[in-house]
């Protein structure tokens, strides 16, 4: 795992506009930069970063954060693989927790593969452009294809010359370790020690993962030898889970983002002759039954995916279990047929690409129509087989896990197949009866087994404890990112809460003025000798933060909000130390919840750079020069509303007849109270 102090590090070393600038092309606004937001298509700029806290905002999508969140949600980085890229970057060592020499070993191996995996990607891709057997054989055949250099670049497309160690003795000559060139596959090795290239004769398709290591390789023979497969793969190994990779997902994972949704095709050639078309949101099973580790792949980027199938009606009905898949993990799945006879790579060399992006925009059904039109022909004058295409479509409803969404849908194949929703209902909650059963079912499997499991080890511990650090560096950073753009992205409207507003007011002056000395004037009540009331001025000096400490602590004043109660702690802990208030360490905060609340404050104060407005001669007042005033002004209106909710709720006590009377006392009490307080705030009741 990865220190905290190599991540500090890292924090205090990146440059933000440094990091975003090989991404976005910024242009200076003031002290900031300004840009074209890279999550959304728009002509005027709405993404801003601010060199002075290090932040940045896309107020075109509400995304926000520092350097390493750009790189999780531009790159779609894990955690680790962000503070690695920006470790790599600025030349700083990754110090991590000692781990113990099996530990080490495995992460050394898996190193190691991706080393030799990298190589041999460099390699094949070398001899496909610059070999003359690898020009006439494997480079034509991609051009035949109708693949251009530059999509040929993009995919590291490759060949590997048709004799038996041509890769395999160059690696060796290279350096690397004839073990690792057998545990990635690219090498096999007999009994009696031969060695022969794996992949001999074939055209490469690299498969990289999200963030574009090398993991292994898919591989196409050109000839019409019927003993060998059309198709080759690397064999699972350490670094390559075919069911947890989608082919084309590191060149597809910014344009899915964009999109917000991900086309899903079968094979490589569907893939690249796609992208080549302009439709780059797409990725490939390679050849492989779709399985839940690939959807929650694309999850990552988008809730929506479009399934293309190939104008084939069997082909079509042996895939169509990967949509009940899709709806389980809970995405909005459609699904588009091409005409008879085509498929993606096909049609999308046949047609232009305004006729393309057409086609699949107004030809994708819903799950429900797709099935229906699929399936109906035969089942039409059946009503056995009808029942069972009902209860066919009620099933795959029965894997969506938003009860409102299971319910539109249950209208909608209602009103299809005109039978009542009150039948399928029912049919619904005995298959959801079913599926609770079995999931206890197996789960009482699953628990029986590792009690046996624990009872035949020597200490009892579970064998599971003794996993990689890798996949603890990435549980551990997981929990500590998750869900930084709940509310943000929901685009659901909600109801101004009025304390919530003066809250994060009070929290919106600490981060951006708590350090600044300001001279503060108040009034405070006098009785003379006569018992008259008087209002005395008083002038004194305090730091923004702990006149607004004190004040909050005089009145024993709480956050009701969690997450704005979250960021005073931290700032008071930081006041309870004599330290000024750090932006970097909220900005950088390991709950994630602290770090985008403060980001968006600390952003959203600077929004109205983007639309210049002293270019129109309207010039913005400075809150600084009046600080006091906002300082004052936001805990009596604080105050104020806490009163208000405190007269409420003794209102509703008088209904009780034992507490009428005092309840009654007080309400007058806090009125007068509130009265005074309006007063201060120089407003009428």
């Amino acid at each position: 795992m990865i220190l905290r102090s190599t991540i500090d590090r890292v924090f205090e070393t990146a440059r933000v506009e440094e990091v975003i600038g090989e991404f976005v092309t910024l242009k200076k606004a003031g002290s900031n930069f300004k840009g074209l937001s890279p999550f959304t298509d728009e002509k005027t700029p709405s993404f801003m970063v601010s060199p002075v806290k290090q932040i940045w905002k896309d107020f075109s999508t509400g995304k926000g954060g520092n350097a390493v969140t750009f790189l999780m949600e531009h790159e779609h980085f894990s955690y680790p693989e962000a503070i690695r890229y920006l470790a790599k970057k600025y030349t700083i060592e990754i110090e991590e927790e000692e781990r113990t020499d099996a530990q080490k070993e495995a992460e050394d191996e898996r190193e190691s593969m991706y080393l030799v995996s990298k190589f041999a990607s460099d390699y094949y891709h070398d001899v496909l452009k610059n070999n003359p057997k690898g020009k006439a054989v494997g480079l034509s055949y991609f051009k035949e294809r109708g693949f251009t250099d530059e999509i040929i670049e993009k995919f590291k497309l490759g060949y590997n010359l048709d004799e038996w160690t041509a890769f395999t003795d160059t690696a060796i000559r290279k350096g690397y370790d004839l073990q690792y060139l057998e545990k990635t596959g690219l090498t096999i090795v007999k009994e009696n020690n031969k060695q022969f290239d794996r992949f001999k004769g074939r055209v490469l398709f690299p498969i990289q993962s999200m963030s574009g290591r090398i993991l292994g390789f898919g591989g196409r023979i050109l000839t019409n030898d019927k003993k060998a497969a059309k198709y080759l793969n690397s064999p699972e190994s350490d670094i390559y889970h075919k069911s947890k990779v989608l082919y084309g997902i590191y060149q597809a994972k910014q344009a899915i983002s964009k999109e917000d949704n991900c086309f899903l095709v079968e094979g490589y050639t569907d893939v690249i002759s796609m992208y080549q078309a302009g439709v780059q949101n797409v990725v490939a099973s390679s050849g492989t039954a779709l399985t839940p580790d690939q959807i929650r792949l694309v999850r990552r980027l988008t809730p929506n995916i479009t399934v293309l199938f190939d104008g084939d009606a069997a082909g079509i009905r042996a895939s169509i279990r990967g949509i009940d898949l899709i709806l389980e993990q809970g995405m909005n799945v459609k699904v588009l047929t091409f005409p008879e006879g085509e498929d993606p790579d096909s049609f999308a060399k046949k047609v232009a690409t305004s006729e393309l992006k057409d086609y699949l925009a107004n030809n994708a059904q819903d799950f429900i129509n797709f099935k229906v039109s699929l399936l109906m022909g035969e089942a039409k004058n059946d009503p056995v087989k009808k029942a069972g295409l009902i209860r066919d479509i009620v099933t795959s409803i029965s894997k969506i896990p938003d009860n409102i969404q299971r319910e539109v849908y249950v209208q909608e194949c209602s009103r299809i197949l005109e039978i009542s929703e009150s039948v399928l209902f029912n049919e619904l909650a005995q298959i959801s009866k079913k599926n609770e059963r079995e999931a206890y079912q197996k789960s009482q499997q699953a628990r029986k087994q590792q009690e046996r499991a624990q009872q035949r080890s020597p200490s009892g511990t579970n064998s599971h404890q003794n996993t990689s650090s890798k996949a603890d560096e990435e549980a551990y950073f997981q929990m500590m990112i998750a869900e930084q753009q709940g509310a943000a992205q929901s685009g659901k409207p909600k109801a101004v809460n009025t304390l919530d507003l003066l809250e994060q007011e009070i929290i919106k002056i600490l981060l951006l003025y708590g350090n600044e000395q300001v001279d503060f004037v108040d009034w405070i009540e006098e009785v003379n000798d006569l018992g008259q009331v008087k209002m005395i001025k008083d002038e004194y000096s305090n730091l923004v933060s702990q006149e607004l400490y004190l004040q909050l602590q005089d009145d024993e004043i709480e956050f009701a909000n969690p997450v704005f109660k979250k960021v005073y702690l931290e700032i008071v802990t930081q006041l309870n130390q004599e330290k000024p208030i750090s932006m970097e360490e909220l900005t950088s905060h390991k709950d994630p919840e602290i770090a985008q609340i403060v980001t968006d404050i600390l952003m959203d104060d600077e929004k109205y750079v983007l639309s210049n407005w002293e270019s129109k001669e309207i010039y913005v007042t400075s809150k600084v020069e009046k600080l006091s005033k906002l300082v004052l002004d936001a805990i009596w209106n604080l105050r104020r509303v806490l009163i208000e909710l405190k007269i409420k709720e003794l209102v509703q006590e008088v209904s009780i007849a034992e507490t009428r009377e005092s309840a009654l006392e007080m309400v007058v009490n806090y009125t007068e109270l509130k009265k005074k307080l309006f007063e201060k705030l120089h407003r009428i009741l």
